[in-house]
């Protein structure tokens, strides 16, 4: 199974694969840190320990090696300042994106970069026909990514429980699908 780069170089930063236990330090500082900034839009907050860290980044190690989840760590200037991640979507032929930031790092276009970069390289493997980004409809600044990205809305319904506590349980979903190969390589189809 093609899998993609552990390392992903963006202009003034990187995005490049968790490195297990070797991370656990830095991990869970960035998600300390963060923690205020977060819980509004993510429930997995509220209970996260230094021990939930740990199992994270184990759970990041086997999901990359069974092709579920390719998580990476966005480091800026040697430090980590977020996530991004694909995991398989409900079709074999689709994969989910989801993507935080520390408060320091928002309001700069990395979100959006490196969600640029993740699309890019997911798009080089040849079983991603299409990519996906779910968010509450609250959540304003999670929706602006896949709109400047191109991403179109394709549905919106009752999110699953837990509900983000700032959210209003209405999950949107957005789609972008494989781009279509020029047909004469003059970039016409």
């Amino acid at each position: 199974m093609a899998r993609p780069r552990q390392i992903i170089e963006c202009e003034d930063f990187v995005l490049r694969r968790w490195r297990g236990q070797q991370d656990f330090a830095a991990a869970s500082e960035l998600i300390e840190e963060s923690r205020d900034h977060l819980r509004p839009w993510e429930p997995w907050v509220a209970g996260h320990t230094k021990e939930k860290t740990g199992d994270l980044l184990a759970m990041f190690e086997s999901k990359w090696a069974n092709g579920d989840v390719y998580n990476y760590a966005i480091v800026k200037d040697g430090s980590l300042i977020g996530m991004c991640q694909t995991s398989r979507g409900a079709e074999p032929q689709g994969r989910r994106m989801g993507y935080w930031l520390h408060p320091a790092a928002t309001g700069q276009g990395i979100a959006t970069r490196a969600t640029a970069a993740l699309v890019a390289e997911m798009f080089t493997l040849a079983d991603v026909e299409y990519l996906e980004i779910a968010h509450d409809l609250a959540n304003t600044s999670s929706a602006a990514i896949p709109r400047r990205l191109g991403f179109t809305e394709i549905r919106r319904e009752q999110a699953t429980p837990p509900v983000a506590p700032s959210g209003i349980g209405i999950e949107v979903t957005w789609r972008l699908n494989r781009p279509t190969p020029p047909v004469d390589g003059t970039g016409r189809t």
